[in-house]
């Protein structure tokens, strides 16, 4: 992790831990004064070191017990267009650009499988999609983490 001091990579490894502690609670777990984890947070945040701030909510109780990951297709000149026509449709979750045979993996989820042969028939009527590839997800095995990094 280069350009994170001893003191940083405590912070960061504290939060990896306990996201949800407060600037006391992580200046009383590393012996730090309040004013050193809060300017510390600061300088982590203005360098890109925390991704979205957003709570991670599952959708499940909001009625989307499925989800799946959708493999795109797509015309290479009309990649920006057909990314931002996907992200306009709000059972989309997540999406990453792939190097590859494919361009783009969606994460989506949906009510039943009539919900989910809707939502691909959506990207599929997106001008500059050729064709997609849908798998459901059985279940997270393992969960976005960092911690095992943070600890190396």
């Amino acid at each position: 992790m280069s350009g994170y001091d001893a003191v940083d990579r405590a912070l960061l490894a504290a939060l990896a831990s306990d996201p949800r502690a407060t600037v006391v609670a992580l200046a009383d777990r590393l012996g730090l004064s309040r004013n050193t984890v809060q300017a510390r947070m600061a300088r982590l945040e203005t360098s890109g070191a925390f991704l979205s701030f957003e709570r991670s909510i599952d959708p499940v109780p909001l009625g989307y017990p499925l989800e799946a990951f959708i493999s795109v297709h797509v015309r290479q000149k009309r990649l920006t267009e057909v990314v931002e026509e996907i992200g306009t449709i709000p059972e989309v979750i997540q999406a990453h650009g792939l190097s590859g045979s494919v361009d783009l993996l969606v994460r989506a989820v949906c009510r039943d499988a009539h919900d989910l042969f809707r939502i691909d028939g959506e990207i599929l009527a997106i001008d500059g999609v050729e064709r997609t590839e849908t798998a459901l997800a059985m279940g997270e095995l393992i969960p976005f983490r960092l911690r095992p990094l943070l600890d190396r």
